[in-house]
């Protein structure tokens, strides 16, 4: 059954594993993120897809990541990600620095099922100088024309929050296209969802457009306002007051303890 409970949903996120998680704007799964914490996942790759918020922030502070692929972790309007910052200068975080257009270009070369893509914009840039695994190599098609290529990044679970599936694992995206992006390089898909449709999304002309297929799809749970306290489009708003609690709170390592034990320990608030 592709339907499970939210800790059954998550159980292919293992300690290790290399985890794909979106921005903000396109379904964060806030609800599946403080259950990893609650069961201690360590040592995560976490890859921003193409950039991170209080999703990371809470996954860095809670000690579940080792390396963090991204191009931002910030809270936005609410400051610098202190949790982030933090690891940051005491280095106990390996980060691998990137550009939004660099992730998306190597999420499409995992999807497409090829070794590297390649792109142009990087060359003279001081993140090319940090990442020794972006190649600089002569466009075989041209003269005196260097280009990077970048390697695939496949991750072993892509994790996000949508508004609606079926019980066949169809999941509704919308417009959110590097959703499916996510789906297709990632070996597995878990999805938490806001309810469940009867019948087959791809049955409905208006909502199989925007439908990612079942097939890429591991393991939907139900979690009614999983993005909370961050924003689901078209559904609910951010929590501006919670995330200014947060930005106050997490400045210090005991004020994120405290919020730990409030908002993600304890379930009644989780």
């Amino acid at each position: 059954m592709i339907v499970r409970t939210l800790d059954e949903a998550i159980a292919p996120i293992t300690d290790s594993c290399v985890l794909a998680v979106p921005r903000d704007v396109s379904g964060v799964a806030m609800a599946a993120t403080r259950a990893l914490i609650r069961r201690g996942v360590k040592r995560l790759h976490l890859v921003a897809v193409p950039t991170t918020s209080l999703q990371g922030d809470l996954l860095i502070g809670a000690g579940c990541v080792a390396t963090i692929e991204t191009s931002a972790v910030s809270l936005g309007e609410f400051g610098p990600a202190p949790r982030f910052t933090a690891a940051a200068t005491a280095g106990s975080i390996a980060i691998k620095d990137a550009t939004c257009p660099a992730i998306h270009a190597a999420f499409q070369a995992a999807e497409k099922g090829v070794p590297f893509m390649p792109m142009r914009g990087l060359i003279g840039s001081d993140v090319l100088a940090h990442r020794p695994d972006w190649k600089v190599v002569d466009n075989p098609f041209g003269n005196d024309d260097p280009i990077v290529v970048l390697p695939a990044i496949k991750p072993d679970v892509a994790l996000f929050h949508a508004p609606l599936a079926d019980r066949d694992g169809n999941v509704w995206i919308g417009r959110d296209r590097e959703l499916a992006m996510m789906a297709h390089a990632a070996g597995k898909t878990v999805v938490t969802v806001e309810r469940l449709h009867d019948g087959s999304l791809l049955d409905d002309p208006i909502l199989a457009a925007g439908t990612l297929g079942g097939f890429y799809v591991e393991a939907i749970a139900l979690a009614p306002k999983g993005a909370w306290p961050l924003a689901l489009a078209d559904h609910y708003g951010v929590d501006t007051a919670h995330l200014a609690e947060y930005a106050r709170l997490a400045t210090s390592a005991e004020g994120f303890a405290a919020y730990l034990d409030r908002h993600v320990h304890d379930r009644r608030a989780a």
